[in-house]
């Protein structure tokens, strides 16, 4: 505690051993092995450059300690730099290892993000910095340094730090090995053939009642919660309100590569293209659902190796419009998936998104089924209502409610209905929620037929 306040105290309780150097080596590196193990979970593996690197710097006190020996003829300083950096590293390391514990574990949920990921990196770097300079502070105070000196071993040892920590920092001692995205031949081959089954699949509207068609885009490979989300959903449309026959999707993923078509503009493109020619332009209506990653003004399509382009609001409408369909239910969830809005807005469109335009959503990981947005939204309000405005109001509510539990900032979902499609839009919903529709219209009828028997009985 003494050298972590920069006192000249900590030299006098300090009495070195070459036994409490070695126990304090172990316990050192002992602990930063616990650490960087924390971190790289389960998928990581030991690596030895890394604790060389880590044994780096109680290598460079012990030098600068023999060095103030001989230049005060003080042989006890010899052993003192190393030692004391090595107590203050473990023990700050033992700090490090509880929160990154506990936050693995979720015991840390109510610490608001901005602060688990925000503030906490950078403190922790700045009290690796400061054990440091702490160690060169007391002995530059203890032997009276004179300024300029000081400042000098200051900048040297700042200079080295920068130097040690581009040169180890991709060398953890637990380390998660990287290996190169790659697309299989007969994948790449499969795909053409994928995605003209796909497109074939999309059955005609049948012109005596209006139809729902679904179509499913999961951007971003490397996080599975899309494809999860997709599946799902494209399953509940399907099986629950009518979509089969008249549903596609389209993935990244490399666990569908060989199953599904891969989701790109061209993909995108085309799938669009055949809705509108299959559907009944007046009176059939799409749900598109679009989930990944995103920015502002662009929605992330990611499927490496391959070098796709990105979605954005100007391209979405003009593909929209190109492929002729009318009515449209455009959600997209994704991080300020709101600014989306203002280019696909028209008279015939709804649009929801999960986030406003300068908000950022939840729940994109991988042992996620479905994103907050997702789940609220498909899983549960949908499953419960049977109306769009009133599922989407009870997701708001249910989205806010996780976040601010999570003390993050709120991703303020968002609506937008064009004036043809709010008078549209009641119209179509009986044929999206049949059973919540006959239902009701079978208690309807039961009501006015009691209203109409009460009506004919005589008054005496």
């Amino acid at each position: 505690m003494w050298l972590f306040l920069g006192s000249r105290r900590s030299l006098q309780v300090v009495h070195p051993s070459i036994t409490q150097l070695i126990l304090w080596g172990i316990l050192g590196g002992c602990t930063n092995s616990l650490y960087s193990w924390l971190v790289a979970g389960q998928m990581g593996e030991f690596n030895s450059q890394g604790l060389i690197g880590y044994a780096l710097w109680p290598f460079i006190a012990l030098i600068v300690g023999i060095f103030l020996s001989q230049r005060m003829n003080q042989p006890r300083l010899m052993l003192v730099p190393a030692l004391l950096w090595l107590v203050l590293d473990t023990n700050i390391l033992l700090l490090q290892c509880i929160i990154q514990y506990l936050g693995s574990n979720g015991y840390l949920n109510f610490i608001p993000d901005s602060i688990y990921n925000g503030f906490l990196p950078p403190l922790f770097v700045g009290l690796f910095v400061w054990q440091s300079l702490a160690v060169i502070w007391v002995f530059s105070r203890a032997l009276n340094w004179p300024w300029w000196e000081r400042a000098l071993v200051f900048v040297a040892t700042i200079a080295t730090m920068v130097v040690w920590q581009l040169s180890v920092k991709d060398q953890p001692i637990w380390k998660v090995e990287q290996t190169p995205p790659s697309f299989a031949e007969d994948a790449f081959y499969a795909q053409s053939h994928l995605l003209d089954k796909a497109l074939d699949q999309i059955q005609y509207g049948d012109i005596a009642q209006s139809h729902w068609y679904f179509m499913g885009v999961a951007g971003d490979s490397y996080v599975d919660v899309f494809k999860s989300e997709i599946e799902r959903i494209r399953e509940q449309f399907d099986t629950r309100f009518g979509t089969f026959g008249r549903s596609i999707m389209l993935i990244n993923n490399p666990a569908t590569r060989l199953e599904v078509p891969i989701a790109s503009k061209t993909s995108m493109e085309l799938a669009l293209r055949r809705i509108g020619q299959q559907m009944n332009r007046d009176s059939d209506v799409l749900f598109l659902y679009m989930t990944s990653h995103g920015e502002r003004n662009h929605f992330e399509i990611e499927n490496a190796p391959l070098n796709l382009d990105q979605v954005d609001p100007k391209w979405l409408r003009e593909t929209l419009d190109k492929s002729g369909i009318r009515w449209r239910v455009i959600v997209i969830s994704a991080c300020y998936s709101g600014s989306f809005i203002p280019a696909l807005q028209s008279p015939d469109t709804l649009i929801i998104t999960a986030s406003a335009a300068d908000k950022t959503s939840f729940g994109c990981n991988n042992e996620a089924d479905y994103t907050y947005f997702g789940r609220a939204f498909f899983d549960l309000a949908m499953r419960e209502q049977s109306s769009m405005k009133k599922a989407f109001e009870q997701a708001k509510q249910t989205v806010t409610k996780w976040e601010v539990a999570q003390g993050v900032e709120p991703s303020e979902p968002q609506w937008s209905i064009g004036r043809n499609m709010e008078l549209m839009l009641p119209q179509l919903e009986p044929y999206l929620f049949p059973t919540q529709n006959i239902a009701s219209t079978d208690i309807t009828k039961t009501q006015d037929d009691e209203h109409a028997a009460t009506a004919k009985k005589p008054l005496f």
